[in-house]
This record gives C-alpha cells, sequence and structure tokens, in this order.
C-alpha cells in the first residue's frame, strides 16, 4: 500500500498483527479465557513477545447474538488491563464502541481506538478521538451484534462496504479527525453470510483506492467452518491463516489475530518465497 507508509507509527512496508486480548467471558473465540486483569496482561506480553505489534483490549463481546453490558463493567474489564501493558510500554488499543469508555481507556495509555461502529454508535465518540489526537480503526457492521446475522443484504456487498467507509472518512475528517490517523476494516463476518464474506475477501486490493490502511479481521471466525468443516473456534488456525495471506496478496498490511505466533510466522514463510 505504497501511498499509505504507517499507522500509529508503524510502518506498513510489512505485516503488522494486532493481538487480541479479549477480556469478556462471552466472546466468540477464548470468552473466559482471560477475564482475570493479571491473566489478560500476560497473555498480552507473550502475544508482544510472539510478534504481535498492537495489542487490542476488548471487554465486550460483539459476537453475533451478544447482548450489550453497562460502561461500568466494561470499564471494570478494560482499564487494568490497558494500564498494565501500556505501563509495559506496547502500543494498545481499546475495542470499544462506547465514548466514556474510549475517553477512560486513553487516559489509562491506549493509543489506538477500535470501534465495529465506525463511531456511530455514541455521539460523543469522534469528538472524544479528535481532542485526544488518537489514531482510529472503523469497521463495518451492518445492523447491530444482536441482529446483524439476521439477513444482511447487499447490492455489491464489496462496493457497498467500501461506499459506507470512504462516507464515515469524510466525516471524521470534517469532524477534525486526520485522514493519516485512519484505518478501516471491511468488518468480516458482521452483518455478511458466506457470499459476502467471500465476495469482500476477493476483492480487498480495490481498498488500494481509499488510501488507507486496511485492518483484516478474519481470525477463528465462523465463516471458516462454512467452508470446510464445522469445528470450534480455536480449531480454525489454518483457515484463518489462509485468509491472511489471501488479504496479504491484496494489499492488506495489518491483521488482527488470536493466533500471533502461527500467523507470524506464515506471513513469514510467504513473504520469504515470494521475495526470492
Amino acid at each position: 500500500m505504497g501511498a499509505v507508509p504507517s499507522f500509529a507509527g508503524l510502518t506498513l512496508d510489512q505485516p503488522r498483527l494486532m493481538g487480541v486480548v479479549n477480556v469478556t467471558p462471552d466472546s466468540f473465540s477464548d470468552g473466559g479465557d482471560f477475564l482475570d486483569p493479571a491473566q489478560a496482561i500476560q497473555h498480552g506480553l507473550q502475544m508482544s513477545a510472539d510478534g504481535a505489534d498492537i495489542l487490542d483490549v476488548g471487554g465486550e463481546s460483539t459476537r453475533p447474538g451478544s447482548a450489550p453490558i453497562s460502561i461500568d463493567e466494561e470499564l471494570a474489564r478494560v482499564l487494568p488491563v490497558i494500564k498494565g501493558l501500556a505501563s509495559e510500554g506496547k502500543l494498545v488499543s481499546v475495542d470499544t464502541r462506547h465514548a466514556e469508555v474510549m475517553r477512560q481507556a486513553i487516559a489509562a495509555g491506549a493509543r489506538i481506538v477500535n470501534d465495529v461502529t465506525a463511531l456511530t454508535n455514541d455521539a460523543d465518540s469522534i469528538e472524544v478521538c479528535a481532542n485526544a489526537g488518537v489514531d482510529v480503526v472503523i469497521m463495518h457492521m451492518q445492523g447491530d451484534p444482536q441482529t446483524m446475522q439476521n439477513n444482511p443484504t447487499y447490492h455489491d456487498a464489496s462496493a457497498d462496504i467500501m461506499a459506507y467507509l470512504r462516507g464515515r472518512v469524510g466525516v471524521m475528517e470534517q469532524s477534525g479527525i486526520a485522514r493519516h490517523k485512519i484505518a478501516v476494516d471491511p468488518g468480516i463476518g458482521f452483518g455478511k453470510n458466506l457470499d459476502h464474506n467471500l465476495r469482500v475477501l476477493s476483492k480487498l486490493s480495490d481498498y488500494d483506492g481509499l488510501g488507507l490502511p486496511v485492518l483484516l479481521g478474519v481470525s477463528r471466525k465462523s465463516f471458516i467452518t462454512k467452508i470446510d468443516r464445522d469445528v470450534p473456534p480455536k480449531e480454525r488456525i489454518a483457515g484463518s491463516i489462509a485468509a491472511a495471506i489471501a488479504g496479504y496478496t491484496r494489499g492488506v498490511r495489518l491483521f488482527r489475530v488470536h493466533d500471533v505466533a502461527e500467523t507470524r510466522q506464515a506471513l513469514a514463510v510467504w513473504q520469504a518465497i515470494e521475495g526470492a
């Protein structure tokens, strides 16, 4: 992605991994594994050692059908973990759709806001991010987590999603968030059926037209089971890596993953072969 040299201080001349640190009891892949802050911090530090460039801390599950939680509960889950990881010098993002959580997470050391609602869920979100000068990842989602898989429809999934994200970027620029602070995420699995997901993944190179970094989150998602066998999330690593490499060959350089060491190794081998 030649026109985009960096995101959040990371050069994008190589793949960059965002490690998922879910501080939740109910996330689809690892809910309850790291609900204890000390365990979550240790998990994040291990991910960093394995090659994660960003640690993405989230306290509210957005899996299909998930119910919202209170702001206080979300803060109680994420703040100790963000503080712990930031104090170790790690680049931390907060995965939230609530402005108050963004505000307090930034104060605790988060330098990126990753919002599955593209800063639409909370009227104050854009102002919080603009004032703080943080980097922002905006994602496309049709509907909300409770309803998004009911019957998602598109004219052309790839083009529709890109048009939405382009519009959101315009709004954010007008509201004081610099363009070089923004990355976009097409939102695989968020209000999309298998055909939609495959269409978006196959057309990722079209995002060059936006001139913005693309964050791809395919890790352990259920579309993998609709292509191959229906296996639990932790048994979807191979499919996750295949989708990540497909993204890499189409220009993606930011990947949100659960399995950092495995993804890093796969991308490194792929790059070495291509570079030879």
